[in-house]
């Protein structure tokens, strides 16, 4: 325990706010659409994202295609496909995470630009973060990475997520999304895991992506694997680019009084939070690193260490937890977060493949174990201080890993009108062809913010 080393010098926070750099205005595709029991299913295709072997590819996509009107999100679901509409395995393109961040827009502006300088006291762009509890990063709604086609997502009756409520959108804006995916094209690579780390050696790179200099000892993490960089191909081998689409999936309900609202929650283990104002009683900053170090045992060939990241933190509100999952990469062995007691609140476990067909590749992590506690069964208390265990394999270093966990909670006093329940929807995979051309670049992740202003009324601004 305590063996972890934090990367804190490269400027690399993997907010997902970003929205400073290789930003793209573009629709995405609506590619089927289901009803079912009150449950409606709709299909999407993003922009397409242009590979070729060792290329990573990530990008900003503003005002996707989502679900509009005021509903209760009960299930987000993505994977990336080819242009037939297959599913692409980790083995020839991994992607290290996509996430979905909400953002309001003014009305009648297109282009995003804050125009201060004209006057403007308010940001023609505001993120509409997630409930918590990071400040600077991890503030998407939807997110996940190599797990996302064996993690089960669905938000349980009578429960949902939230979106679209008039009431929430500050005045003169429409609420929009925002695309990020992380992309990298490891085929004919020289080493497919060491790629997807993103050690710096193997990418052939120094400084950042804003010509900064890499911190000392930085060995490997997003600094190193940004838009546009390529990881090292084997002598002699060349690979033709493709085309590949994020297909992600959202079921949802129209909301009325039967749905119980739940808010989404991240507790990241590299949090650095502290007190602002101990006599203020919960008054606290948390600044997410979002990605740490796992150092290599001392021991020769110990294959029995553990690496164990611990994080004990005040959990900012009072509900009952409806779900959790855990997000960790490849040597993961898994997070645990408990009360302040001991007791276990959730435990995510790493599914690892054992094949080579999309869903079981051996050696990645292809699915986390989710949390779905009886409803009203597991609560955390206002102010609770909670601990969170992220363990990974220290047989061999591992740079640019992640720990954190999402939690869905739902107000313990909330009381639905109705108890339908309300059935899942199995979509079938689209079978995509020749229509999808012509739509532009996409995919992406959010690098870096080092300074963020916030915006009245608890929103953060975007600034270009």
């Amino acid at each position: 325990m305590g063996r972890e080393r934090m990367i804190n010098g490269s400027g690399c926070s993997l907010v997902l706010v970003v929205l400073i750099l290789s930003f793209v205005f573009v629709e995405s595709i609506q590619v089927d659409t289901k009803y079912e029991n009150g449950v409606k299913t709709d299909v999407f295709l993003s922009p397409k994202v242009e590979l070729e072997p060792g290329l990573v590819s990530n990008k900003n996509y503003y005002n996707i295609d989502f679900p509009r009107g005021h509903i209760g999100i009960k299930q987000f679901y993505a994977e990336l496909v080819d242009e037939a509409g297959n599913s692409v395995p980790l083995h020839e393109t991994y992607i290290h995470h996509y996430v979905i961040v909400k953002y309001y827009q003014r009305k009648g502006v297109e282009e995003i630009n804050n125009r201060r300088d004209l006057g403007f006291e308010e940001p023609d762009v505001i993120v509409g973060k997630n409930s918590g509890i990071c400040e600077q990063g991890l503030v998407q709604y939807f997110g996940l990475g190599s797990e996302t086609r064996r993690t089960d997502s669905h938000i349980p009756d009578p429960y949902g997520i939230e979106v679209g409520n008039p009431v929430d959108t500050p005045l003169g804006y429409e609420e929009r999304w925002m695309l990020i995916v992380h992309a990298i094209d490891t085929r004919y690579v020289v080493d497919k895991i060491q790629c997807t780390e993103c050690r710096c050696d193997l990418y052939n790179v120094t400084v950042n992506e804003y010509g900064k200099p890499l911190t000392d000892g930085y060995i490997g993490g997003l600094a190193c694997c940004y838009d546009g960089m390529r990881c090292r191909l084997k002598e002699g081998v060349h690979g033709g680019k493709r085309n590949l689409f994020l297909r992600y999936t959202v079921k949802y309900l129209e909301w009325d009084a039967s749905i119980l609202p739940v808010k989404i929650y991240i507790i990241d283990v590299t949090d650095t939070w502290k007190w602002l104002n101990q006599s203020a009683g919960l008054s606290s900053s948390h600044h997410c690193l979002v990605e740490y170090s796992v150092q290599p045992s001392s021991a020769e060939n110990d294959l029995g260490c553990v690496d164990a990241k611990k994080l004990s933190v005040r959990f900012p509100v009072s509900g009952d937890v409806i779900y959790s999952v855990g997000h960790q990469h490849a040597a993961g062995h898994g997070l645990t977060l408990s009360h302040e007691d001991g007791r276990e609140i959730c435990s995510s476990i790493p599914i690892y493949g054992e094949g080579e067909e999309a869903g079981n590749e051996a050696g990645y992590v292809v699915g986390m174990s989710s949390c779905y506690p009886q409803p009203g069964s597991v609560k955390i208390a206002e102010g609770e201080m909670l601990t969170l265990f992220s363990n990974y394999s220290c047989t061999k270093g591992h740079p640019g890993v992640m720990g954190f966990v999402y939690l869905l909670i739902a107000d313990s006093n909330s009381q639905s009108g109705s108890l339908a329940v309300h059935e899942k929807v199995l979509v079938p995979k689209a079978i995509l062809g020749v229509a999808i051309f012509g739509i532009a670049v996409m995919v992406v992740i959010a690098v870096v913010i080092q300074k963020r202003n916030k915006a009245e009324d608890g929103y953060e601004s975007i600034h270009m």
